[in-house]
């Protein structure tokens, strides 16, 4: 793939910088004196960047990656220090913060790609459930640790058992065990588990991937999943995924993506 520029925008951020070239745009948490572990203010910085991206027509990839030599060790300790001191509604509207973050990444409607190394712990566990596609550099390690410390992984864990379903959950939460990059493949927490000097031609290659896909289908796509991922009875079922087949055809980029393949054409958005 061929970049044409590079540029880092939205600077007013101080706990993550964003990178753009052509239409992807690189989310880097920031924080290598602590290990990329995430506060508050880092929480609203990512849930911020991820609103704008989102309605970022010039956008067509998002990919989540961490500086240093770790993608992300959770809660930073001097945030958690203050929360000892918290009240009830204090501890809501903080973890609130983080559960609003978690669901702007997964309700971006450009493919997300998360790209972990080093070590996930925590709730960045929750940064990486959260995205479409996840990536690991081989030497990895994932660890739920929340009730080694009295706490519950309870805002990720929506997004970590929608990733890896109840019974995988219930082993990684309820024993706080350390798994490799593989074990976290193999249980479906990450698509990929690679060798570092691999992942950016993999990256790549999905972005190419979603290069030749409709923009506005991708989109239409994601919103199928998560709709058809709620409780729904197969009449609704029925009923919503002919209407939203049905939208896609006579959209604009329905209709280019149709005629371009009966004529033998590479549709506009390529």
């Amino acid at each position: 793939m061929v970049f044409l520029e590079c540029n880092v925008m939205l600077s007013k951020y101080f706990h993550i910088q964003i990178e753009k070239v052509n239409h992807i745009v690189t989310i880097w948490l920031n924080r290598l004196e602590v290990r990329n572990a995430f506060n508050e203010q880092m929480i609203t910085e990512l849930t911020d960047a991820f609103l704008q991206v989102s309605n970022d027509d010039t956008v067509r990839v998002v990919v989540l990656r961490g500086r240093g030599k770790v993608f992300c060790a959770g809660a930073d300790l001097n945030w958690m220090r203050e929360m000892v001191q918290y009240d009830f509604e204090q501890n809501y509207a903080d973890s609130l913060l983080l559960a609003k973050c978690l669901r702007a990444i997964y309700d971006c409607p450009k493919p997300t790609i998360a790209v972990a190394h080093g070590a996930v712990i925590g709730g960045g566990n929750g940064l990486v459930a959260a995205c479409d596609i996840s990536i690991a550099e081989q030497n990895t390690i994932f660890a739920l640790t929340e009730v080694r410390v009295g706490i519950i992984p309870a805002c990720i864990a929506p997004f970590i058992i929608k990733r890896v379903g109840e019974s995988q959950s219930r082993l990684l939460m309820l024993t706080a065990q350390r798994i490799s990059a593989d074990k976290a493949q193999a249980i479906g927490l990450v698509n990929v588990a690679t060798d570092i000097r691999d992942i950016d031609q993999i990256v790549d290659s999905y972005t190419q991937m979603f290069y030749e896909a409709s923009p506005k289908a991708l989109e239409q796509c994601k919103k199928l999943i998560h709709e058809l991922c709620k409780p729904m009875n197969l009449d609704d079922a029925m009923a919503y995924t002919a209407n939203m087949i049905a939208t896609a055809r006579i959209s604009e980029q329905g209709q280019e993506g149709m005629n371009a393949f009966l004529e033998k054409r590479n549709p506009n958005w390529m």
